[in-house]
């Protein structure tokens, strides 16, 4: 083994280490070199997005000691921003389903409060976008969300909040992530005392945050008549289960079938491959109950429940699954087209994407005459617009494409709850129109173009995968493809130096002369390098819509050929 490495290793298994983590890393050092290598090779790095991480002991791997010196980094930066802006030192924490994640809360919990924080810590698990909220019902001066959202069970992560409840954005992510660096040693670790300081919270929060939620609804009327519109919904196990059932209950909805097996929180997603409801897989179960039940929506949140999947009935007794950028679509076109039928549009009203998300979108916006940004990947930079046009400009909605939506502003984050709630009123309103989701969906393309996304993520762990994302990035910049799927580019936008105002990201994106549009990037949470393709072709009318779907599906297949991927 590396000497450095051992070093490292060694290091654990002294004090003030605990019995429990000694014995692990020695039999880690052991048995298991290779193991043992990138469990310590690196200290697992806090990001701009906090830490996400495999389970383990190691300073690579998420643990209760990481997890106690990020908190430390964390509450050192809290206590300066307190000072300066004279804030009231006060925190909120909540977490999710995953396995160590009470104890995560706890531990972080524990430190703040160690550190003079009030600390408003959640009785049981709740929803990310929750915890959004409470940071800002609890006039907080930052959060912790324990999640790794939908990735695999054997991670689980923590997300920082800021005041606005938003995840940290420049400089504060990188003030944060060089405070955390500084904490060296688990001595500088404050972990005892103050506990009284912590205070669990449950009802309180929880209806305060229903309460707002059901006051986004836009057609009630619809739902009245349509209170026993079935709709299957899933939590896949996670905190979904706590918010999703009650908050449609709220809005009117009668018949929600939930199921069952997956209504039991369970860290190791026993009954999916992947709690990830971007997947079929994932999705399966609640798609088999739906036909039983001969359900006309299915919904599917991930383990904290600020992403959502939706399938809907095809009218021949099956399902069809949308993607991220076809639900955000719609529900756009449906906040504005409600929002001016309301008589809500002043011309200070406006949307918001993600670089990565579908042209779709800002189409639908310009239409209706309000403006759409666009923002770097990562929801918290919608927040950050949010928090900048408060009071000057009305956010109505947005989201993003890896299935993440949000409209009101009592919440600056992706939020399931808010979006599974608006999705099941579409669906009201389409039947009492004698209309489907589907009617809706090619309605926009009939009228836009025909839209065709598809993700492809190259996995490229360790040391090796790094370099490899890197050198993969560095051939797309220096030998840029010229033509992609037959579509001659004619757009290039390099985003390290920063564009259209925006900050510095490593992100690369080729436009055609057809209006498709092809992203490249890194992932920022996860050892990927992932392709976003965006196929804008012409829709034929007279063709169905699976017809053309398989036909622009294979034109996909052609870009990500001459991507070599």
């Amino acid at each position: 083994m590396d000497a450095s490495i051992a070093r490292r290793a060694t290091a654990w298994t002294l004090p003030p280490y605990d019995e429990n983590t000694i014995a692990a890393v020695k039999k880690l050092m052991a048995e298991n070199e290779a193991e043992c290598t990138d469990a310590f090779y690196r200290d697992l790095e806090f990001g701009t997005g906090g830490l996400r991480g495999i389970l383990g002991v190691g300073t690579n791997r998420m643990n209760v000691h990481v997890v106690a010196l990020a908190t430390q980094g964390f509450a050192n930066y809290l206590q300066r921003q307190c000072a300066a802006e004279n804030l009231q030192k006060r925190v909120a924490v909540s977490y999710d389903c995953r396995n160590k994640s009470a104890d995560f809360a706890l531990t972080a919990a524990k430190v703040f409060a160690a550190n003079g924080f009030k600390v408003y810590l959640f009785t049981a698990m709740r929803p990310t976008p929750v915890l959004s909220f409470a940071v800002r019902h609890f006039n907080c001066c930052g959060g912790v969300m324990i999640t790794a959202s939908h990735n695999p069970k054997e991670y689980n992560g923590y997300k920082a909040y800021g005041k606005d409840g938003g995840q940290l954005v420049a400089p504060h992510d990188k003030n944060v992530m060089d405070e955390v660096a500084a904490i060296k040693d688990l001595s500088e670790v404050k972990t005892q005392g103050n506990e009284a300081l912590i205070t669990y919270v449950d009802e309180e929060a929880d209806n305060a945050y229903l309460d707002q939620v059901g006051r986004l609804s836009l057609s009630p009327e619809a739902i009245r008549k349509q209170k026993d519109l079935k709709i299957v919904y899933t939590p896949l196990h996670g905190t979904g289960m706590t918010m999703v059932p009650r908050a449609l209950r709220r809005w009117g909805f009668e018949n929600v079938v939930c199921v069952p097996g997956q209504m039991v929180p369970d860290g190791d997603f026993s009954t999916v491959p992947s709690p990830n409801p971007e997947e079929k897989a994932a999705m399966q179960p609640a798609l088999e109950l739906a036909a039983r039940e001969k359900a006309q929506i299915v919904i599917a949140t991930d383990p904290d429940a600020d992403r959502v999947g939706v399938a809907i009935a095809d009218g021949k007794g099956g399902f069809i699954l949308l993607n991220g950028n076809q639900t955000g679509s719609v529900l756009v076109h449906y906040l504005l087209r409600k929002w001016k039928e309301n008589g809500k549009i002043t011309g200070k009203e406006y949307v918001v994407k993600t670089i990565v998300t579908t042209e779709l979108i800002k189409e639908i916006a310009a239409k209706n005459g309000v403006d759409c940004p666009d923002v770097l990947t990562g929801f918290k930079y919608i927040a950050q617009i949010i928090g900048q046009r408060e009071g000057k400009q009305t956010f109505i909605g947005g989201g993003e494409e890896s299935y993440g939506y949000l409209a009101g502003e009592f919440v600056r984050d992706k939020d399931a709850v808010i979006a599974c709630c608006l999705i099941a009123e579409m669906a009201a309103e389409a039947a009492c129109k004698g209309e489907s989701f589907m009617d809706i969906l090619c309605g926009l393309y009939k009228e836009y173009g025909f839209y065709r996304e598809s993700l492809v993520s190259l996995s490229r762990k360790g040391i090796s995968g790094a370099e490899e994302i890197k050198a993969m990035m560095a051939a797309f910049r220096n030998h840029p493809p010229k033509e992609i799927g037959g579509e001659k580019v004619t757009e290039i936008r390099d985003y390290r130096q920063g564009f259209a105002k925006l900050p510095a990201a490593d992100v690369l994106q080729f436009f055609t002369e057809a209006g498709s549009k092809i992203t490249v990037r890194p992932s920022g949470t996860e050892p990927k390098i992932k392709f976003y393709f965006g196929l804008k072709c012409p829709w034929q009318e007279g063709k169905a819509y699976a017809e053309q779907d398989a036909q622009a599906a294979l034109k996909v297949e052609k870009m990500k050929k001459d991507l070599g991927i």
